[in-house]
Order: C-alpha cells, then structure tokens, then sequence
C-alpha cells in the first residue's frame, strides 16, 4: 500500500487537472501552455519537494518556444507561399481575429481553430490584393497562410502535451521519492 500524504496527492492532481486544461486551451487557441507551468510553479511552493525548479524551467522553455512557433507560423506559412511581407502580416492579424469571431459560432473549439485558420487565409488574401497582385498569387499565400496556422495549432498543442507530461510525471515521481 502507498503511504501518500493527501498534500502530495492533491498537488499532483491539480498539475494533472491544469495539464490537461492547458492542452485544450492551447487547441482552441488560448494560451494554455502558461496555465500547467503557473500551477506547478503555485505547487513548488506549497510542496517545495514534489516539483523540481528544472522541470518548471524546461516547461517555461518550451512555452517560450511554442509562443514564437504559433507567432511565426502564419506569416511562415505565407511568406513560403510566395506573400510579401504584407500578406504575412495579414495572416498573422486575420488569424487573430478569426479566431476570436470563430469563437462565438458552434461548436465552440472547433469554431475557434477554423476561425484562426479561415481568418489567417483572409488577411494574406487581403494584404496581397491590397497590393493588386493577381487572384492566383494571392490565394497561393492564402492557402500558405492558412497551412501555416494549421501547422502551429498543432506544434503548439503537442508542446502543451509535452509540459503537461513533464510537469505531472515530475510530481509524481515526487510524491513517490521516499521522504
């Protein structure tokens, strides 16, 4: 039989329960990633023993690198596509703002992640017709833009995976380290 203390078992239920929370928040394009890496940090604090600080800072790391990966991925995706630089500052706003309109239509998540893609398609295609490029060339850096938004809500919602495991197999196996 394990011999927990309930302040060990609620810690590590609560990184798990934000673990899995940052996960679906990251795949509805809201910034999960920070959400389990807040909580364990709470967590350290309360249980100093059952989160190691190298955990949280890998966690942080790979935040920071999912952040700059779904920033860039839409002007990338673009750019690759052939836009100019107004085009890929296009499918970064457009993915912005789509994915807060697509957030109001059902079903919510899946409105929210079609919204950010659909919305990053439309301002490549609007910031290269600005510059009164052909229908063609603009809707080869729409289709880009919207690749690379695609790209990014999945990169980033494997990193938030990636921290959440980090983070609740680090504090259980804190819990277990005989005290």
């Amino acid at each position: 039989m394990l011999d927990w203390p309930w302040a060990d078992i609620a810690g590590v239920g609560v990184i798990l329960l934000a673990s899995l929370v940052g996960v679906v928040l990251t795949v509805i394009t809201l910034p999960g990633t920070w959400v389990p890496i807040v909580v364990a940090a709470g967590v350290k604090l309360w249980q100093p023993e059952l989160v190691p600080w190298w955990a949280i800072l890998v966690a942080l790391a790979l935040a920071v690198i999912a952040e700059v990966i779904e920033f860039a991925a839409c002007a990338l995706g673009a750019s690759r596509a052939g836009a100019t630089r107004r085009g890929a500052i296009g499918a970064m706003v457009g993915s912005f703002i789509g994915a807060i309109v697509g957030s109001a239509l059902p079903p919510f998540p899946v409105g929210t992640i079609l919204g950010g893609v659909v919305g990053a398609a439309g301002g490549a295609l609007i910031g290269e017709r600005t510059l009164q490029r052909c229908w063609r060339e603009s809707g080869k850096a729409a289709m880009g833009a919207a690749i690379g938004r695609t790209v990014a809500t999945l990169t980033k919602a494997a990193l938030a995976g990636v921290i959440g495991v980090l983070l609740s197999l680090t504090a259980s196996f804190g819990a277990f380290e005989p005290g």
